[in-house]
């Protein structure tokens, strides 16, 4: 089964297989085929904000209401890189991958800021190709059942986490800013502050923004907490 089935078999119709098969393409895979026409960074960028909305309403219409700050703090959980990576293996989507051969012998398969970007990229393509309605069809499948029962904590990372302190004393927003990005276009090394008030509270690097920001996030709340 390829990806085109995959999609057919859960009732999504493709219309422009190029744009689907362009979501699971990693920019490794791109470097060393020079018939790849481009990788998923794109669609990274526009699933990550179809995936926001998606999560958003969803939690903005549970009954009973919950509390701007509940919300938040849950979304953080549901989006976050960990979550997206598990949302993907229970799919089976990075069976789909095209990786270069690097990527593919260093385990890039099975790593979380892979999976879980080409999961992002995955929603742009169907946002693009089918509308939010087979958007629905996926992120209901592995996201609805948290949701169910919002008192049970699904992935607790540092960004929650430190959210969930800062908001103890004042409801002040984090910020996080891209300070350095360096390395080859394919293994980029992110460096990111986190912030409040143009306070930095926190550093982080890695392979993925959000790896940056989870390790940033991490800095920040063990100092805070100790």
């Amino acid at each position: 089964m390829n990806i085109i089935e995959y999609f057919n078999a859960k009732g999504i119709k493709i219309h422009d297989e190029d744009l689907i098969v362009t979501a699971f393409t990693h920019s490794s895979y791109v470097n060393e085929h020079k018939s790849a026409k481009s990788d998923n960074e794109r669609l990274e960028f526009m699933g990550d904000a179809v995936l926001q909305i998606w999560v958003s309403d969803k939690l903005f219409r549970i009954e009973p209401k919950l509390k701007e700050g509940r919300m938040t703090t849950l979304r953080a959980q549901l989006v976050c890189e960990k979550a997206l990576a598990d949302y993907s293996r229970k799919l089976g989507l990075n069976e789909f991958l095209l990786l270069g051969q690097g990527e593919e012998k260093t385990g890039g398969r099975n790593r979380d800021s892979i999976i879980a970007d080409n999961f992002e990229a995955m929603l742009g393509a169907i946002y693009f190709d089918s509308g939010m309605k087979s958007v629905d069809k996926i992120l209901s499948e592995v996201i609805t059942p948290y949701l169910k029962n919002t008192d049970v904590e699904f992935i607790v990372d540092y960004k929650t986490k430190l959210q969930e302190y800062i908001q103890t004393d004042n409801r002040k927003t984090l910020k996080y800013e891209v300070v350095k990005v360096s390395g080859p276009s394919n293994k980029p090394l992110f460096e990111i502050n986190v912030k409040v008030d143009d306070i930095v509270l926190g550093k982080g690097k890695g392979n993925s923004k959000k790896k940056a920001e989870q390790e940033a996030a991490k800095n920040a709340f063990e100092k805070m907490v100790v």
